[in-house]
């Protein structure tokens, strides 16, 4: 009978240890609603609980919101984190929190827009994105041909501070069509009298329509659109429309790759654009992540590269000889959002 008691008690203390507790990771985007950050955090949640990390999700106001990261990372760091990853919204004004939670112990992974400087973090994960400008640039290049030394571009960029998101699509997709690219770490210095103007967007449907509106009032002839991403893409084609410019003889290029976009490329409102792969940036970034909480180890970059580069392929349904390109159709079957 004691025997019978003592075993029902040994197994009463066994049940009633409580569960070995996970490790903290974050994940902060710079918006809530964007779908690729929706998709990002999709990602970075599926690989959490499939690796047993207990993940907390931030993300900005706005974009921009660089004071809403800062109390994220704060957050962290007091949670006992051990490590997160972010989409930073000011390059800059950043770097001293990140600074910061690495002084912690914290393991920083940034995806998708790269730190100023770029090894301010552990790691980066993200698009090449100049590479993912080059390609719309080069492509739309190649679809005026002899047109192209005429062209009337507008520049619809991301914000006033100019991230490295921003410049580097930017200059990317400049260098692709070949304007002379002055500082490339700046927006704004070239001399190319092809250039109309540079307005931002915000990253936003809105702001993609206020900025496409404001240049078509100081250059009715805007014949090739460059676009920060897709949202701003579909705006600019609505100002487009209300200009009765929305006969294809406007060129409009992007980057993104989310369904919503190649949608948009398959029905021509965007002549091509370059897709990157937000889920597997931040499944990825878990990965890292749990391995650093393991072993200490840190990510290794790409070779040749300061980053991990995660890809970009060209989508359009007019392809150009030499620029390498996938249709539409495959677009949708890898696409987000």
């Amino acid at each position: 009978m004691l025997k019978k008691i003592l075993l029902a008690g040994a197994m009463t203390a066994l049940f009633a240890l409580p569960a070995a507790a996970q490790d903290v990771v974050g994940l902060i985007t710079k918006t809530e609603g964007n779908p690729f950050f929706v998709k990002m955090r999709e990602g970075a949640q599926a690989k959490a609980k499939e690796l047993g990390l207990d993940l907390r999700t931030f993300a900005g106001k706005y974009d921009g919101d660089n004071e809403s990261q800062v109390a994220a990372i704060e957050n962290l760091i007091s949670s006992g984190a051990k490590g997160f990853a972010i989409v930073p919204s000011d390059s800059s004004a950043i770097v001293p929190t990140i600074q910061q939670a690495r002084d912690a112990g914290l393991l920083v992974i940034v995806l998708d827009t790269p730190l100023d400087p770029i090894d301010a973090a552990d790691a980066t994960f993200a698009t090449d994105n100049f590479k993912a400008g080059e390609l719309i640039g080069s492509w739309a290049k190649g679809t005026l041909g002899a047109k192209a030394a005429d062209a009337k571009i507008a520049f619809l960029d991301l914000a006033a501070n100019q991230p490295t998101v921003d410049y580097l699509r930017d200059q990317g997709f400049m260098k692709g069509f070949g304007i002379d690219i002055k500082d490339p770490k700046r927006i704004g210095d070239e001399e190319d009298a092809r250039i109309v103007g540079h307005d931002v967007t915000g990253g936003a449907e809105e702001g993609g329509r206020t900025a496409m509106e404001n240049l078509l009032q100081k250059d009715p002839g805007v014949n090739v659109v460059y676009t920060i991403n897709e949202p701003a893409a579909a705006g600019a084609y609505e100002a487009l429309k209300a200009a009765g410019k929305a006969d294809g003889s406007v060129l409009v290029v992007s980057i993104d790759g989310g369904c919503p976009g190649v949608e948009n490329v398959k029905a021509g409102v965007i002549g091509a654009t370059s897709q990157q792969y937000p889920l597997k940036m931040a499944a990825m970034a878990m990965e890292s992540i749990a391995e650093f909480a393991k072993s200490g180890k840190k990510p290794e970059k790409t070779p040749g590269l300061e980053f991990t580069d995660t890809g970009a392929t060209l989508i359009t349904d007019k392809p150009v000889e030499g620029v390498p390109s996938i249709t539409s159709e495959e677009g949708l079957k890898l696409c987000w959002g």
